[in-house]
């Protein structure tokens, strides 16, 4: 609920200073006494000060804000013309880097109050995830006994949807660093340490993406454990038809909404959310859903008419970036691979954040720098054992 007072002080911001400097009574019975105190300091010096270092700020950061506006620009541009068939050229792309902002940092308003203490949201862990899926479904996701036994299964999920041996180690690789087990969550390192993202498994899902293939993919996810169930008895069977029971409620409440990501971002920022993301950890699902993870980029792949098979490193970038973006690197010419800015793909925060992206700074280079940490990362006993498994 919006309080009165939040209201009219979002109107007084919107007005001239000596407006709202009429309206000292107004201030004193509608504004909270930090937020009135914090106006009635400023005075017409301060804010002369203020609007000046503001427009020296704009002014230096309009190049900077230009180039990403001009980015934007592009990608409608390109995304215009593949709907209407047209093929896409390198003048489609912006072919300059970003330029590095230099000025001044951004003034503080001294009208403004005080900003309070900001409060990081908890980023939910394993646990949480499995508290989650026993209370919202009652059901606790089957874990394996080793890490191997994951790998083993997941390696006869993924040879039969057809990946490739070469693409699921050399993801897995890039994505864990070539050692990482399937309950591995991003920047997690142990007792002490807070994962820096809900991102887990060998191909890093987030909460998310869980959700999303839930809905999307969760009749081929109930027909294989329906398929498994066929083949046991006894206590195992019991314990599969729960399962089963169970994603299908799953599967219903990630159809409840609209089959877009940001519908299912918000789905997968709800604790009932968080039990889908529990299902990564399951022995029978989890396979399914690192495996689905990866085949939909190559599925897309296909339906937008690129045949050939996707290297690994190309399967990344669309592991990555998401599925249209992946594909409009994976399906330029190596001519134009090494001209084209890595800033074409990225959104301008996302590209800042990215150290990866911004030192290989075309595609040809990051491309090239994925492929040669998935070479060493191959090596590594977590890749040979999941090599071994196929």
């Amino acid at each position: 609920m919006i309080r009165p007072g939040l209201v009219m002080f979002a109107l007084l911001a919107a007005m001239p200073l000596a407006r709202a400097m009429d309206m000292p009574v107004l201030l004193d019975s509608v504004l909270p006494d930090s937020v009135a105190g914090a106006m009635a300091q400023a005075s017409p010096q301060a804010m002369e000060e203020y609007r000046r270092k503001l427009k020296e700020y704009e002014e230096a950061r309009a190049p900077v804000d230009a180039y990403w506006n001009s980015i934007a620009e592009k990608r409608r541009g390109r995304n215009a013309k593949r709907r209407a068939g047209q093929q896409v050229t390198l003048d489609d792309y912006v072919l300059t880097q970003p330029p590095v902002y230099r000025g001044p940092p951004k003034p503080v308003d001294p009208s403004a109050p005080e900003p309070g203490p900001r409060e990081r949201k908890a980023i939910p862990m394993v646990p949480d995830l499995i508290q989650a899926a026993s209370d919202h479904f009652q059901f606790t996701p089957q874990r394996p006994a080793a890490d191997a036994d994951f790998k083993r299964a997941y390696a006869r999920v993924a040879a039969a949807a057809g990946l490739t041996r070469e693409q699921a180690v050399r993801v897995y690789s890039f994505e864990t660093g070539g050692n990482g087990n399937y309950d591995m969550q991003s920047g997690y390192r142990g007792p002490g340490t807070r994962p820096i993202s809900t991102a887990i498994g060998y191909n890093q899902l987030l909460t998310t993406n869980s959700v999303e293939l839930f809905a999307e993919q969760g009749d081929a996810i109930i027909k294989a454990l329906q398929e498994k169930a066929a083949t046991l008895s006894g206590a195992p069977r019991k314990a599969m038809d729960v399962k089963i029971a169970v994603t299908k409620k799953m599967v219903a409440f990630a159809r409840s909404v609209p089959d877009t990501w940001s519908e299912h971002e918000k789905l997968a920022d709800t604790e009932k959310g968080w039990a889908l993301h529990a299902m990564v950890l399951d022995i029978d699902v989890g396979p399914h859903l690192q495996t689905h993870k990866l085949l939909t980029s190559v599925i897309f792949a296909r339906a937008k008419g690129y045949g050939k098979p996707l290297t690994a490193a190309e399967l990344e970038m669309m592991n990555l970036t998401g599925d249209g973006t992946g594909l409009d690197m994976v399906t330029m010419p190596q001519a134009m691979r090494v001209q084209v800015p890595t800033s074409n793909f990225f959104q301008r925060g996302g590209y800042e954040r990215n150290p990866v992206a911004s030192r290989n700074n075309t595609v040809a280079k990051l491309l090239a720098i994925t492929d040669e940490r998935m070479d060493v990362n191959s090596a590594k006993p977590g890749a040979q054992e999941l090599a071994g498994a196929f």
